[in-house]
């Protein structure tokens, strides 16, 4: 059995469900930014697909490379938010840090 672009396609369109759902159903930042990371990991599996399958030999590889880098960026960003809401309101809970000021 060989792999094709359609394994790619479905093993991307799975992690970008899961991505959404984990997004849409968790109250958790740390959840909600580990959704991101899965969305963001499903572009990756595309561009690679894609790359690979498509006849673009670099294109696709400097795309997910560059993904990668944005990610651990707004991962870093988005822990930094998260560090700070849960010094000031003593949750990780998006519902209960609704105030700007206290």
């Amino acid at each position: 059995m060989t792999i094709g672009l359609n394994h790619y396609l479905f093993a991307s369109a799975a992690l970008f469900v899961l991505g959404v759902f984990t997004m849409l159903s968790r109250r958790n930042v740390i959840a909600i930014l580990m959704g991101a990371e899965l969305i963001l990991n499903a572009a990756n599996l595309n561009f690679i697909g894609f790359s690979r399958f498509g006849g673009i030999n670099i294109g696709g590889q400097m795309a997910s490379i560059f993904v990668i880098v944005v990610a651990a960026a707004e991962a870093a960003v988005a822990l930094a938010i998260v560090l700070n809401v849960f010094k000031n309101f003593k949750t990780v809970n998006p519902a209960d840090a609704d105030s700007l000021r206290d």
